[in-house]
C-alpha cells in the first residue's frame, strides 16, 4: 500500500507551494517565481501519483466496506481525479507564467492553487474518514461489535466464577 505515504506528500506539497506562491505575490522576484513553480511541479506529480495509488489501494478495500464506506470511497476517488487534473492545469499555467515572466498569469495559477489546496484538505478529511471510521485498508478493523462480544463473554466468565 503506497497510497498513505504518497497522500501525505500530495497534501503538504500543494500547501507549501501555496505559501511560496503567496510569498512571490507579496514580493515578486525571479528566484521566488522559479522556486514556487518547481514546488508546484513536484506537488502536481505527487497529486497524480496519489490518485493512481489510491485507485489501486481503493479497489482492494472496496469490497470490504459498508455501503456508506463504498459511497464515500467513490466520492473520494472522483474528487481525487478532479484534483489531479486541476493541479496539472494550474501547474502548466504557473510554468507558462514563470517561463514568460508574466505576473498576472502566475497570480492566476496561485489563486487556482489556493482553491485546489482547499479541495486537497477536504480530500484528506475524506481519506481519514475512510480509514478511521470505515476501516479502509486497516487490518483487523472492528466496527465495535467485537468489543461488545468480548465484554459479554467476560461477564459470562465472571458469573461462572462466582
Amino acid at each position: 500500500m503506497l497510497h498513505p505515504a504518497v497522500a501525505h506528500f500530495a497534501m503538504v506539497l500543494p500547501l507549501i507551494s501555496l505559501v511560496l506562491g503567496i510569498a512571490y505575490l507579496i514580493k515578486p522576484s525571479e528566484l521566488m517565481s522559479k522556486i514556487s513553480t518547481r514546488f508546484m511541479v513536484f506537488a502536481a506529480i505527487f497529486v497524480v501519483i496519489a490518485f493512481f495509488t489510491g485507485k489501486e489501494d481503493g479497489s482492494e478495500a472496496y469490497i470490504l466496506l459498508s455501503s456508506a464506506g463504498k459511497a464515500l470511497l467513490l466520492e473520494h476517488k472522483d474528487l481525487g481525479l478532479y484534483l489531479a487534473i486541476a493541479m496539472g492545469i494550474a501547474t502548466v499555467i504557473k510554468f507558462y507564467g514563470c517561463f514568460k515572466t508574466s505576473f498576472k498569469i502566475e497570480m492566476l495559477a496561485i489563486v487556482l492553487l489556493a482553491v485546489i489546496s482547499a479541495g486537497i484538505l477536504y480530500q484528506g478529511k475524506m481519506g481519514g474518514e475512510l480509514t478511521y471510521t470505515h476501516g479502509a485498508n486497516v487490518e483487523n478493523h472492528s466496527d465495535g461489535m467485537d468489543c461488545l462480544e468480548e465484554m459479554a463473554e467476560d461477564e459470562e466468565d465472571d458469573e461462572e466464577d462466582e
